[in-house]
């Protein structure tokens, strides 16, 4: 009886978004072990919150780099990584890698796996800003990494015809994102938990109140912007004293030192210690308004409903502008505090943005993904 020998599939990613994305697309895989030996490399180029979300989703990595060092930089994890993940690709010869976004170690997987002659697939291809410096060095990465990929999953047509517009025009398929798959497999997993814990451990926030959810951590925007934004907030809350603003405010100095000094003294802003993802995903679905410089929420927010302001002059996420799930405030003090009080006062703004169709996906793009690498000869 002939044998049909099994796919050999690696999966390398290093961050807390990446591992979020790739989670449902692993799982499809691993669930079809007959016909995939699948297999998960992290450079851990970050740690803590890279774990929190493999846990919470019961992955366990086979190979981790453990490469994240107090001030690395990004020259650092290129060089490091790039020689630990040939070493990988040694161990085990992958038949097709996969590559998510646009981190460094999305570069550098597809770069080790190109080295090597290996098949490369990359989720969430085709984005751009048309400015290699913003984000940075997101930008270069994820260009970078789609010119080196052999299969190409974008999230929307628009991904599709940037590809086009660099030549990229074979395997290219339209499967939305897999951060919907994971949101919508997240909150499952809430559920069946029981949401108690969840709602006991923001007893501090009153949920009968408008919440207006906040992140922000691009370093594009540290010094001067963030002032810009913490003021805005500011201004906001004070205008809206029965709104509850909640922000998880990002570990990095260039974000804690504005936010705290700023807000910390506004009684109806709320400062919380960074949320792990089934945490945040819970607060999310009970807020009223995000925002955020988050490339992921942009993504994540209209499939719940909720409007999202992007605190950002460019994104690569124009769908969701298109759409009108999304709205680009910039970091000027008057366009966000505008913009945001035209949603706390409109009725008629805000469900116009909360009902707009989600441009990302509906939940089911890793089994796209899936039957793509079922049809094709690696």
């Amino acid at each position: 009886m002939h044998r049909v020998m099994k796919k050999k599939i690696l999966f390398i990613f290093g961050t807390r978004p990446e591992a979020i994305k790739m989670a449902p697309v692993i799982l499809a895989f691993k669930d079809r072990g007959d016909e995939f030996e699948t297999k998960v490399c992290v450079t851990a180029q970050h740690r803590e919150m890279l774990d929190q979300v493999l846990r919470f989703f019961n992955i366990e990595p086979d190979f981790d780099l453990d490469m994240m060092r107090p001030d690395q930089t990004v020259v650092d994890v290129t060089v490091k990584g790039l020689g630990m993940l040939d070493q990988t690709l040694k161990e085990f010869p992958a038949d097709l890698v996969f590559v998510q976004g646009d981190t460094t170690t999305a570069f550098i997987g597809a770069l080790a796996a190109y080295y090597r002659k290996i098949k490369v697939a990359h989720v969430e291809a085709g984005l751009r800003s048309g400015n290699k410096f913003s984000p940075y060095p997101e930008e270069m990465n994820r260009i970078l990494a789609g010119h080196l990929s052999d299969f190409h999953f974008t999230p929307t047509d628009q991904a599709g015809e940037n590809l086009h517009r660099e030549n990229i025009t074979e395997h290219v398929y339209k499967v939305g994102n897999p951060v919907i798959d994971a949101l919508f497999l997240g909150l499952d997993i809430i559920r069946r938990e029981g949401e108690e814990k969840y709602a006991s451990f923001f007893k501090a926030l009153s949920f009968s109140k408008r919440i207006v959810l906040i992140t922000g951590h691009r370093r594009e925007s540290f010094g001067k912007p963030f002032e810009n934004i913490c003021e805005a907030i500011h201004s906001c809350a004070k205008r809206f004293p029965d709104v509850q603003f909640v922000y998880p405010v990002h570990l990095n100095p260039n974000v804690r030192e504005p936010v705290l000094r700023l807000l910390s003294d506004v009684t109806n802003v709320r400062l919380l210690e960074p949320l792990d993802y089934p945490h945040f995903i819970w607060l999310m679905s009970k807020s009223t308004i995000v925002l955020t410089d988050s490339g992921g929420l942009q993504e994540e927010a209209p499939s719940l409903g909720k409007p999202v302001l992007v605190m950002r002059d460019v994104t690569e996420r124009t769908e969701g502008v298109d759409a009108g799930t999304a709205r680009l405030v910039g970091t000027e003090v008057y366009n966000i505090t505008e913009a945001l009080t035209e949603l706390l006062s409109d009725p008629r703004v805000f469900s116009k943005m909360s009902q707009a169709s989600n441009p990302y996906g509906d939940g089911k793009s890793a089994g796209r993904i899936l039957e793509v690498i079922r049809n094709i000869a690696l």
